[in-house]
């Protein structure tokens, strides 16, 4: 893990931190300092400019990767770090906390959903073609699951693939893909048995973007406007066989198992958003006269955001103890749907909250929380409704 500079800034009063969690290793200290100055040198003075123009220069993830930030999840012998699921906790903490949701999103995507599925189920072969400059930076991957007509429900998925020869040739539509317009390879999921039902007979492929018979139309969504997301079209797509990933229609397995890591990221990310807007809430409440003083002076005020922080502390152990039981080769599916329904539900009261103290000033285009409110919405949408994650929970009680 490269090292960036020491950071010359000093911590103002206002500036809201949880605290470290316990047992931390020094490592991963480190990495959430290193990180922390990235996003403050790096995104947050760039971000306006990323959403207007709906997408992040490729330069920002070669920038990551040099700094080690995109193969904590892989292997050293490919480049990576291997840091595992914690390292990933507080990755995507401290990138939450850069108010960039669109960031945030695209950057986890390609280093913790999506390229994933090569370290855990690639060949040799296809690990070192992919990786390298997967983990470098100069290639940016996707996953590509979600349909429009199955999004959370994984087995309902129509797009299919049969065997010709030497290839697999790909057909259907994927729905709401980050890093579909701009990136390079995308991770795909399609049936390959055509008489199997639900989850069984469903394959992983790895596809390269420029392939012929794959159109892309962009969306154009309510937040995370710097993150290009776009339905795909695949029309006879042909894929070497080779490009098949994992076994042959167990592919379903393999999206439930990277769909742990992508939620404890969702974890992290809320509980970084959560930090930056009680952060810059507090802040502006001891600055904004009203009622014959700052608005901190009134009691309610400093109540409510006390009680914002306590809640979203505690999402955020939840989260982290989630990250410890992957760590630790535990199973932990039960906590880690709770994560996924809790922390985006606490982040929707929070930001919520925190724009209502803002008032008018928090309604306006431009503004931190305004954007953060427009971002937090879909988090509890992706990686698995609320909904679908607390039936999971109820299955397991």
């Amino acid at each position: 893990m490269n090292l960036m500079p020491a950071d010359p800034r000093q911590s103002g009063e206002t500036e809201f931190q949880f605290s470290e969690q316990p047992g931390l290793s020094e490592e991963l200290r480190m990495l959430r300092e290193q990180v922390r100055r990235f996003v403050e040198r790096e995104v947050i003075p760039h971000g306006e400019e990323w959403e207007r123009a709906g997408k992040i220069p490729r330069e920002v993830f070669r920038k990551m990767g040099a700094l080690g930030f995109l193969g904590m999840r892989h292997e050293a012998e490919y480049g990576g770090t291997d840091m595992g699921p914690v390292a990933s906790m507080v990755f995507a903490e401290e990138l939450g906390r850069s108010s960039f949701g669109g960031f945030t999103s695209s950057t986890l995507v390609h280093s913790d959903m999506s390229a994933v599925h090569i370290t855990l189920r690639g060949t040799p072969e296809q690990k070192r073609k992919y990786l390298p400059a997967i983990i470098r930076g100069e290639t940016i991957c996707s996953i590509a699951v979600t349909e429009p007509d199955a999004g959370s429900d994984v087995a309902g998925l129509k797009t299919r693939a049969r065997r010709e020869g030497d290839s697999w040739v790909i057909n259907g539509a994927k729905m709401f893909i980050t890093n579909a317009v701009y990136g390079d390879i995308l991770i795909v999921a399609a049936r390959t048995d055509s008489q199997a039902k639900g989850s069984r007979g469903i394959s992983l492929f790895i596809v390269e973007r420029n392939t012929p018979g794959i159109s892309a139309s962009k969306l154009d969504k309510h937040g995370w406007l710097c993150s290009d997301t776009a339905e795909l079209g695949f029309q006879d797509v042909r894929v070497p066989a080779e490009n098949l990933l994992g076994e042959e229609n167990k592919g379903f397995y393999g999206i439930m198992e990277t769909f742990q890591n992508e939620r404890i990221c969702i974890g992290g990310i809320c509980a970084g958003e959560s930090a930056k807007a009680i952060e810059l809430t507090t802040e502006y409440v001891k600055t904004r006269q009203a009622f014959g003083g700052p608005l901190w002076n009134q009691q309610a005020v400093r109540l409510k955001l006390a009680q914002l922080a306590a809640k979203a502390a505690a999402a955020r152990q939840l989260a982290y103890h989630a990250a410890e039981l992957a760590a630790a080769g535990q199973p932990c599916l039960r906590e880690v749907s709770m994560v996924k329904a809790l922390s985006p539900e606490v982040l929707h009261e929070v930001v919520h909250g925190c724009l209502q103290l803002h008032g008018g000033t928090g309604f306006m285009r431009g503004t931190a929380i305004e954007r953060m409110v427009r971002d937090a919405r879909v988090l509890t949408i992706g990686g698995g409704a609320t909904e679908v994650m607390l039936e999971e929970v109820a299955k397991r009680m």
